[in-house]
């Protein structure tokens, strides 16, 4: 039996010091946190034998995930190179580039922009409350089953495209997790304060080449404890 794994990884922190709901927003990097998560979950990317042998890196085209995904690329190359890490027939692996798919990007809001706490503008104040009235399925822009819909398009093409293989694409909090519930409970609608994604935590899915049905999730964090 063939399978396809594909290694779901949320970006690192960001440097946010207005506390504002990014988003889709250009220019929001990661912190120096951020790059301290982003280089933990490499060297465990890079270090474990189930996933140092991934064919190809995918990212959402945001900053953030493009950052946190070239600090993995550059441990999983130099594992390559130094530790002369081959494929299962024994050849060595070429390097890894990195190829960006706006089907893992973070998941559209209108209240982007707005500051997360008090003051003018802030994302609770009871006008912006009345907007939120059903965590499991927001009405402030897109919904669940949008998001879950293009995460499953992404996974099922690449499932085909790397029969047998591993592959590792970084995202965001909201397409990863809920693609894991769809998959998980076969609805993609959750509580968004019940999420289970940490920052630069990495969830695995494996799938059967043939039936493309899920063999196993599994989740890691290895940035818990950087500070």
């Amino acid at each position: 039996m063939s399978a396809t794994t594909i290694h779901f990884v949320r970006h690192g922190e960001v440097h946010n010091p207005d506390h504002l709901l990014y988003e889709r927003l250009p220019g929001f990097h990661l912190s120096d946190r951020g790059r301290r998560m982003a280089e933990a979950t490499g060297r465990y990317l890079a270090e474990n034998p189930q996933t140092n042998t991934a064919v190809a890196v995918f990212s959402s085209p945001l900053e953030r995930t493009r950052e946190t995904a070239g600090i993995i690329l550059d441990h999983l190359n130099e594992a390559r190179a130094e530790l002369v890490v081959a494929d299962p027939n024994g050849r060595r692996l070429p390097p890894l580039k990195l190829a960006t798919d706006d089907r893992l990007i973070e998941a559209g809001n209108e209240f982007r922009g707005r500051r997360i706490g008090h003051g003018s503008g802030a994302l609770w104040r009871p006008e912006n409350l009345k907007l939120i009235r059903n965590l499991y399925k927001p009405t402030w822009g897109e919904s669940y089953r949008q998001i879950a819909a293009r995460m499953s398009a992404f996974a099922h093409e690449k499932i085909d495209a790397y029969a047998g293989r591993q592959i590792i694409v970084v995202s965001h909090e909201s397409p990863i997790w809920s693609f894991r519930h769809l998959l998980e409970t076969g609805h993609p609608e959750h509580n968004m304060l019940l999420r289970h994604a940490a920052l630069a935590s990495v969830t695995s899915v494996t799938f059967d080449c043939d039936t493309h049905q899920v063999m196993s999730i599994t989740y890691v964090d290895p940035a818990a404890n950087v500070a």
